[in-house]
C-alpha cells in the first residue's frame, strides 16, 4: 500500500474519531435476514452440545452432522427450544410439563372421554404427562430416558394386550417410561446410530409429546398409530439430508411379543430444502394377540412450507398430509376385508414473530374388522380384554372422521398455551355420552361380562374443547 493510502486511511480515522457516532442504518429484509442466519447458528450449535462432548480432552467426536443445515422447528412433531438450561458436560437434561383441561359438549357423567390417545378425562384438571430424563453422550457412547408420570402412565399401557401374554407385569415394568435407550455412534457417511430400548415411532408425523405438534388431539390416522416401539433400531445418514432407520421390536407399540414372531419397518427420511420434507414409514409384523396374523401397514407423509417471513405479519405458513394404507391376512381375516385406510391434512399460520400460531385440519378413517380402532374402557376394558359392548370381530365396519381448529400462544420458546376445538364422528356409537361408560358404584371387575341391567352410553359424535398449558426444557 503506497504512502497516498496510508494518508488518506489516517485522515478518514481522524474525521471517524471526532464524529458523533450515528446508529448505522440496516435495510429491513437484510436485518431479517441476518435474525434468520443467526437463528439458524444458534440451532446448529444446540444440535452440536446434543451430539459432542464438552470436555476439550480430544474424546471422539463426530465429524459431520446430520440435518444440521437447516431449522427444521416449524414441522409436525418437530419443534423444540433452540437450547436447554440444563446441560451440565455431556449430559443435556430436558423436563416436559403437560396440563390440560378438557370440556366435552356431552358433559359425561362419569367424567370419561372415550376413543383417544391423548385425551382422557372431561371438566378436570389434569397432568397428561410429566416428563424428567434427558440426552448423554460419550466418546461415541451415548443413551436417551424420559419418564412418562401423569395420565400416560396409565393410559398408554392399556393400549398394548401384550402384557397379558406370559408373566412379568409387563405394563407395570414400564409404565413409568416413553423413552429409554442405549446405543452408539458410529462416525461412517454422514453417522450412524445404533440403539436399544424403547424409542419413539412417529408413524403417523405427530409427536408422542404434544409440546411438539401443531394440534393437542392428533386425527385418527396418528392416533391409532403407534408412539413407541421396544427393540433395536439403526439409523443410517448417507447424507446430510437423508435417514434410512430400519427397526427390529417386539410388535406394533407393545412391550412384549404378540404371537410367535417380532415385528419389523423402516423409516426413511428425506429433506432436501429447509422448507420440504418426505417421511416414509413401512410395517411388517404379527401383530394379533395369539392369533397367526400378518400385518401389513403405510404411513408416508409430506410437508411443505411456503412462507417464511419472520418481520411479516404472518410469519410463516405450512401445510402437512399423511395418508396410510394397510391390512391384516391369515387366520380368520383377508386384506380385502380387515384392512385400514385413512389420511389426515392440516394448515397452520404463525404470526406475531412465531408467537401466535393457527393450526386447521382433520382427516378421516375406514377400519373394517376395527384391529387400529381404540377400545372404549367400558367398565374398565382395555386392549386386552376386549368389551361385549364394543365388538371388534372381522368385518365389523368402522369409517370415521375428525376435524380439528387450534390456536396457540408461545410467550418463549419454553411454554405453549393452546386452545383448541374438536369435533369427531364415527359411524357406529362410540364416543361418551351423557351417560358415562362406567357401571353405578363403579367397575364391576369383570370388563368382559355384561352388567345386568346397565349399558354405556355411546354416541357416533363428540364435540370438546381444549386449553393445555405446556413447557419444555
Amino acid at each position: 500500500m503506497n504512502w497516498s493510502c496510508h494518508r488518506s486511511c489516517f485522515v478518514a480515522a481522524l474525521i471517524s474519531a471526532h464524529a458523533p457516532a450515528q446508529e448505522p442504518t440496516i435495510d429491513p429484509d437484510l436485518r431479517a435476514r441476518i435474525e434468520q442466519l443467526e437463528a439458524k447458528l444458534r440451532d446448529y450449535e444446540a444440535i452440536r452440545g446434543e451430539l459432542r462432548p464438552s470436555s476439550p480432552t480430544g474424546d471422539y467426536q463426530p465429524d459431520t452432522l446430520p440435518f444440521a443445515w437447516g431449522d427444521f422447528r416449524w414441522m409436525p412433531g418437530n419443534y423444540a427450544p433452540t437450547d436447554s438450561p440444563l446441560k451440565f458436560g455431556a449430559f443435556t437434561g430436558e423436563a416436559r410439563v403437560d396440563t390440560t383441561y378438557h370440556y366435552s359438549f356431552a358433559n359425561p357423567a362419569d367424567n370419561t372421554i372415550s376413543g383417544s390417545s391423548e385425551v382422557f378425562r372431561h371438566s378436570e384438571f389434569q397432568l397428561t404427562q410429566l416428563g424428567l430424563g434427558g440426552d448423554i453422550y460419550y466418546r461415541g457412547a451415548h443413551a436417551r430416558f424420559m419418564t412418562q408420570l401423569g395420565m400416560y402412565s396409565q393410559t398408554t399401557p392399556r393400549n398394548d394386550p401384550t402384557p397379558s401374554r406370559g408373566q412379568w407385569d409387563l405394563d407395570d415394568a414400564y409404565r413409568y417410561v416413553s423413552e429409554a435407550y442405549a446405543g452408539y455412534h458410529f462416525d461412517a457417511m454422514h453417522g450412524i446410530n445404533v440403539q436399544a430400548g424403547i424409542f419413539m415411532s412417529y408413524v403417523g408425523l405427530w409427536s408422542y409429546y404434544n409440546f411438539d405438534n401443531w394440534t393437542y388431539q392428533p386425527s385418527f390416522v396418528s392416533s391409532n398409530t403407534p408412539w413407541f416401539f421396544h427393540g433395536v433400531r439403526a439409523q443410517i445418514f448417507p447424507s446430510d439430508r437423508l435417514k434410512i432407520e430400519p427397526w427390529l421390536v417386539n410388535g406394533w407399540q407393545s412391550y412384549g411379543e404378540y404371537r410367535d414372531a417380532p415385528g419389523g419397518g423402516m423409516q426413511i427420511k428425506w429433506t432436501p430444502t429447509e422448507d420440504f420434507s418426505i417421511v416414509a414409514n413401512q410395517w411388517v409384523g404379527k401383530d394379533t394377540l395369539d392369533q397367526d396374523r400378518m400385518r401389513l401397514h403405510t404411513d408416508d407423509s409430506v410437508m411443505y412450507r411456503y412462507r417464511n417471513e419472520p418481520k411479516a405479519d404472518i410469519s410463516q405458513a405450512a401445510v402437512s398430509l399423511t395418508i396410510d394404507a394397510g391390512c391384516e391376512t391369515g387366520e380368520g381375516v383377508s386384506w380385502d376385508k380387515q384392512y385400514f385406510l385413512g389420511f389426515m391434512a392440516y394448515h397452520r399460520l404463525w404470526f406475531g414473530e412465531n408467537k401466535f400460531a393457527l393450526t386447521i385440519g382433520g382427516g378421516a378413517i375406514d377400519n373394517p374388522g376395527r384391529y387400529l380402532v381404540l377400545m372404549p374402557p367400558i367398565n374398565g376394558a382395555s386392549a386386552a380384554s376386549g368389551s361385549p359392548y364394543f365388538s371388534a370381530s372381522p368385518g365389523d365396519s368402522f369409517h370415521a372422521w375428525d376435524a380439528q381448529i387450534s390456536f396457540d400462544y408461545m410467550p418463549t420458546p419454553n411454554c405453549t398455551f393452546r386452545l383448541e376445538y374438536n369435533h369427531r364422528h364415527a359411524n357406529v356409537p362410540y364416543f361418551a355420552g351423557s351417560g358415562g361408560m362406567t357401571p353405578p358404584g363403579g367397575n364391576t371387575g369383570d370388563p368382559t361380562s355384561v352388567v345386568t341391567g346397565w349399558s354405556p352410553d355411546l354416541d357416533k359424535d363428540e364435540d370438546r374443547l381444549t386449553f393445555a398449558f405446556m413447557v419444555r426444557f
